[in-house]
């Protein structure tokens, strides 16, 4: 009987880690559908609050720039804390000030709803939604990271699309109010199906710090020194900050170059700018995650290997996407920059986890995160200063130059300190 228990938990037990996925999947989604509302609507911002484009700029640095600075609270909360209850709270908190967002009237409230409100809740979901997803998923953690990934693709897509379409029909104030619900709707979801990790079934060979209840919590700054003393761990921080630069301008600016150059509408310019790019990535992420499971296994350093070879891969693709007269060149560069960056995004977290002990998972991603989108929140303001002076065409194609230098320097680290920092981790297991 009692192994007949033991078969029934264990199939449960496999069974609920898909659950959690699904449940944290539908959460990234809203967090990157929150995130792109006001990218999509920004030009009926501007033009409704008479703002100039280098504010707008101003309001998205701002939110990445304060984003950046919470993130390592949401990292120690999440080594410290439950990871449910943080990663639940941080939905909640974010939703109710993207529906307030929608109330704003001018510069200053969209700073403080937008930009500090949102971007500080949004900021503490990251690494506990990681953490506890590799916690869930060990032998299929590769393959779990690719599938959640597949929720950032999609929540661009569809809030590029339905915050335009809303906007155009209803007023942009109504895309926040709509979106900000939802997300509220599903942290109450959450708060009743999700479920942190009993550290006593956690597997010891993959994380025997979460193993024992009695080990010392980590300190708010153990996983600063861990990642500046791993070779591997400071060059995936590089190649994150340049990905989230070049992405960050591209997301903030893309729709509104859509609306201004080719006379579309706000849905239809949402839609565009997002929906070529992310679609060629939902496909990337899930090949380049089976890619990663396979030939990591027999030898690790080719999942960094991957994210170089993608930023190189994606170069030309942003020249074409500054294409400032010929539309189908534009989804074209669109598509292919998409399906490249997708062999990044598939493999940061596992690259990442490859070299950081198990009970750091949360603050190592807090850290790689800060800095990322630290750099990365300069972008919408440059690129709001290069579209004033030479337009946002000349802007896209120099952020290729940002990911062939990062490329070409994550392949080189790959090979000369990856296996070491992988091994020098599993000793210390």
């Amino acid at each position: 009987m009692d192994k007949t228990r033991d078969v029934s938990s264990g199939r449960m037990a496999g069974f609920y880690k898909w659950e959690v996925l699904a449940l944290l999947w539908m959460a990234y989604l809203l967090n990157q559908a929150d995130r792109q509302v006001f990218n999509t609507v920004l030009p009926q911002i501007r033009d409704s609050l008479s703002l100039t484009d280098v504010s707008i700029g101003w309001i998205a640095t701002i939110f990445n720039l304060f984003f950046a600075l919470s993130v390592p609270l949401g990292g120690w909360a999440g080594d410290r804390l439950s990871r449910k209850w943080v990663t639940t709270c941080s939905i909640l908190f974010w939703s109710v000030a993207t529906m307030l967002t929608g109330f704003a009237g001018g510069f200053i409230s969209l700073v403080l709803f937008r930009s500090i409100a949102t971007g500080g809740g949004e900021a503490v979901f990251s690494p506990s939604c990681m953490a506890l997803l590799a916690q869930y998923h060990t032998d299929t953690r590769a393959r779990a990271l690719s599938i959640h990934q597949t929720a950032y693709y999609i929540g661009i897509i569809l809030s590029g699309f339905l915050a335009g379409l809303i906007a155009d029909k209803m007023g942009w104030q109504w895309s926040f109010c709509i979106f900000g619900s939802v997300g509220i709707i599903w942290g109450i979801v959450m708060i009743f199906r999700l479920k942190d990790k009993p550290a006593e079934t956690a597997p010891a060979a993959v994380a025997p710090a979460e193993a024992q209840p009695a080990a010392a919590k980590p300190g708010f700054l153990d996983g600063f020194k861990f990642m500046f003393k791993t070779p591997t761990a400071i060059m995936l921080i590089i190649g994150f900050s340049g990905l989230i630069f070049v992405l960050n301008g591209y997301l903030t600016w893309m729709p509104t170059y859509l609306h201004e150059s080719f006379d579309m509408t706000l849905a239809q310019a949402g839609f565009n700018a997002t929906f070529y790019t992310h679609i060629f990535a939902f496909v990337g992420v899930l090949l380049a995650g089976s890619i990663s499971d396979r030939i990591g296994a027999k030898n690790p350093r080719w999942r960094m290997a991957l994210q170089g070879i993608g930023l190189l891969f994606a170069v030309p693709f942003l020249f074409m996407m500054g294409s400032p007269r010929i539309l189908w060149v534009v989804y074209l560069g669109c598509a292919g920059f998409g399906f490249a960056r997708a062999f990044f995004d598939a493999n940061t977290y596992t690259v990442l986890y490859d070299v950081i002990p198990p009970r750091l998972h949360a603050s190592a991603s807090s850290v790689m995160i800060m800095i990322g989108f630290g750099v990365g929140s300069l972008a919408p303001v440059v690129l709001a200063a290069i579209k004033t002076s030479r337009g946002l065409a000349f802007g896209f194609s120099c952020l290729a130059v940002i990911w062939l230098v990062c490329g070409a320097l994550m392949l080189l680290v790959s090979r000369l300190h990856y296996q070491k920092d992988y091994d020098k981790m599993r000793k210390n297991l």
